[in-house]
């Protein structure tokens, strides 16, 4: 049976009406997760759920300890991530409440994030070609298709460092590069998922124009529509988690000969993560 992980960014800190079953605290090599990893069932479904910012939101996008967060979910077995965040939208089509289900990801944070399970001498390599799992994305699809949400599939979400959000010219610099949202935390997630060999799909909710528009957008704003969001979020959680387990998709690993370093110079700690992430 497949096990699928939730994780939750700015304005998904919890579901409401489902069953908590146990909390998991998982120590990692990486260090401490954003949280406990939360055990939780839906119409006799068990799915868990890490909030990625942490309880009462205190984890900036750059402090995500992205690496343990990953590493936390595939240790208790999960093989299937979706991510739910908050995005700007660069693309007029993409309005405030919209959910868009991205299939690139264009990486412009400033090397501040640790963004590779393999360092300290051991080398590997997992392409990222594709990202986003096809068969997630489009059982997201399926699933919203369901609802009175309005969502467009497909797409690229362009990832920065934050937590200041973009000048205007940044903003229209980031449009002539064809990106569609706007983001500060799928990148590394999305690729310590690949690394990992888990299927990775990524709920992308419309929260603003970022700041290309003319039009102005305060905090307060954008929080009214992260509500509205947070509840959409929950009616798209709550059909998705039965129709995977009742559609289950195909999770084939891009990560087992990602090694290229000669066994001899790997440690036995170093052995030991391969063994979970390779799992």
């Amino acid at each position: 049976m497949k096990k699928i992980g939730v994780i939750g960014g700015s304005g998904v800190y919890n579901f409401d009406d489902v069953e908590l079953v146990s909390k998991h605290v998982v120590e990692t090599p990486f260090g401490h997760p954003s949280g406990p990893v939360l055990e939780l069932k839906i119409a006799d479904t068990h799915f868990y759920f890490l909030a990625r910012h942490g309880e009462g939101h205190r984890i900036t996008p750059s402090e995500i300890n992205y690496r343990a967060n990953i590493y936390a979910l595939k240790a208790i077995g999960v093989d299937t991530v979706i991510s739910v965040s908050a995005v700007g939208s660069l693309k007029a089509e993409y309005a405030p409440g919209h959910f868009v289900l991205p299939s690139q990801f264009i990486d412009w944070t400033k090397g501040m994030r640790a963004r590779s399970f393999f360092d300290k001498g051991v080398v590997g390599h997992v392409s990222n070609a594709y990202p986003i799992h096809a068969e997630l994305q489009d059982a997201l699809a399926t699933v919203l298709s369901g609802t009175d949400i309005s969502f467009h599939k497909g797409g690229t979400y362009i990832c920065i460092e934050g937590p200041q959000f973009s000048t205007r010219a940044e903003s229209e610099l980031y449009r002539s590069f064809g990106a569609d949202v706007i983001g500060m935390t799928n990148v590394p997630e999305a690729f310590l998922a690949k690394e990992a060999g888990m299927a990775y799909g990524a709920v992308s909710m419309v929260t603003d124009y970022d700041c290309w528009k003319d039009e102005h957008c305060t905090v307060e704003e954008i929080m009214k529509v992260m509500s509205g969001n947070y509840t959409s979020a929950q009616t798209l959680i709550k059909k998705l988690i039965p129709h995977l387990q009742n559609n289950p998709i195909a999770v084939e690993p891009e990560n087992k000969y990602a090694i290229v370093t000669a066994e001899k110079f790997i440690s036995s700690e170093q052995k030991e993560v391969h063994r979970i992430l390779f799992s």
